[in-house]
């Protein structure tokens, strides 16, 4: 049996949607210095619709394959969908990650909250703070 799918494969072969987002709406920038995966998104949103997401990621071919099928999930979605995304549906979508790589999906969960909080904080729009734990302290993406 292969260490990765081929759904993990393809989406670290040919990533979609990097790059940058000049003037974004939301950016969320997520890492883990154990492993040193760092995760960016951005966002462009329109009338609470997803309308463009990029993604920057350094690290493994998992961290990549989770950034690429995580935008792929929130892309053309309401903020309310997008609000909705595991890691565990991000490791579904890719068909499983290898148990030592499911800290790349709990990244690219991080990163897509991380960047709609900043959407929100961006624009003053009022929100419920309990969709959005304490990033600094949950220690999913500081490795504690």
């Amino acid at each position: 049996m292969a260490l990765y799918s081929e759904k993990v494969m393809d989406h670290f072969r040919n990533p979609r949607n990097v790059g940058v987002i000049e003037n974004p709406d939301g950016v969320g920038e997520v890492g883990n210095p154990v492993c040193g995966d760092i995760m960016k998104i951005y966002l462009k949103i329109e009338n609470d619709i997803i309308t463009d997401v990029k993604f920057e990621t350094f690290g493994c071919g998992s961290a990549i394959a989770s950034s690429s099928m995580a935008t792929e999930m929130i892309k053309g979605k309401p903020i309310s969908e997008a609000l909705q995304v595991t890691n565990k549906a991000v490791t579904e979508a890719l068909d499983g990650l290898p148990p030592h790589k499911l800290h790349c999906s709990v990244l690219a969960e991080e990163a897509i909250k991380k960047a709609l909080k900043d959407y929100y904080d961006r624009h003053g729009i009022d929100y419920d703070h309990s969709l959005f734990p304490d990033c600094e302290s949950c220690g999913h993406c500081h490795g504690e």
